[in-house]
């Protein structure tokens, strides 16, 4: 599959997910669903990987690595997300979240001596200035009273979590490690992760037995987590942690486009200016100069 193809559908889906996220809150406490999210996942992937005899069986090296991945990208930066949300607006948590750019730019280039490149951090920060101006009302109406600090440490916490996910993915990848096995393992330690948090915080554990929470977690489970992080990890593998994060940025556009259709959200000049910043950046990061 090529490299647009891969970046395409992964900013389709991802776009969708916060739509079908909405599904998800209410009766069932935010974390347990990110766990049965990631568990469901799991076992898609683990089903498939049997079906098609791929290698399941791992150094005890190569599933701590594995383990670490599913820590800082299935749990961790998910946890902060969704209790950020709580504190904060989701248009300002998107905002903070596409930091994940510029942090594996600076993680890439001390962990994995990846080189520094200039066009995408420009890219990165006109697409961060495009996405600012979408959700310019809520920012400039931020009240940092009643634990909206912590919303913006939690929001940013979460960035920092995924870049560093994204970082021991393609340390995986670079020490021979399959993405789809990985994946299932990592995805399985994740939601184990997650539930761990849940007990110690004591939440009581339930499910929603509902069309809406049942066909929201199976999309969540497959498209979301299953499909887009397999297609976005694999491009991260050949294109680079840096490059590879910009989808971060692009798929709050399909999110604004769905909620434009389905919630009647209306649309400003303002919005429509950070819309061509972000494709802006996005042309500046993903057509690099040929060598």
């Amino acid at each position: 599959m090529g490299n647009t193809l891969l970046y395409v559908i992964t900013v389709l889906i991802w776009g969708s997910t916060w739509l079908a996220i909405t599904f998800q809150l209410g009766v069932v406490p935010p974390e347990l669903s990110v766990a049965y999210r990631f568990f469901l996942a799991s076992i898609i992937l683990f089903a498939f990987s049997k079906l098609r005899g791929l290698k399941l069986r791992f150094t005890r090296q190569e599933q701590l690595f594995m383990a670490l991945q599913g820590l800082m990208l299935f749990s961790l930066n998910y946890v902060m997300v969704y209790f950020a949300e709580v504190y904060v607006t989701s248009g300002l948590v998107s905002v903070l979240f596409s930091a994940v750019i510029v942090f594996n730019v600076f993680f890439g280039f001390f962990i994995l001596r990846s080189p520094i490149r200039g066009r995408v951090l420009l890219g990165s920060l006109v697409g961060i200035l495009g996405l600012a101006l979408i959700f310019w009302p809520e920012l400039v109406g931020l009240d940092l009273a009643g634990g909206r600090v912590l919303g913006l440490v939690l929001g940013l916490g979460s960035a920092v979590s995924a870049s560093i996910g994204n970082i021991v993915s393609a340390r995986n990848q670079r020490a021979g490690l399959p993405v789809i096995q990985t994946n299932a393992y990592g995805m399985l330690y994740g939601s184990i992760f997650t539930m761990a948090f849940a007990l110690v915080r004591g939440v009581e554990f339930s499910f929603e037995v509902s069309a809406g929470y049942i066909g929201s977690l199976i999309y969540l489970a497959l498209f979301g987590s299953v499909i887009a992080f397999s297609t976005y990890l694999t491009l991260l593998g050949r294109i680079g942690a840096d490059r590879a994060a910009y989808v971060t940025v692009m798929f709050p556009l399909v999110a604004l486009v769905l909620s434009a259709i389905f919630e009647g959200l209306q649309l400003n000049v303002w919005q429509f200016v950070g819309v061509a910043l972000i494709l802006l950046g996005n042309v500046i990061v993903v057509r690099m100069k040929k060598a």
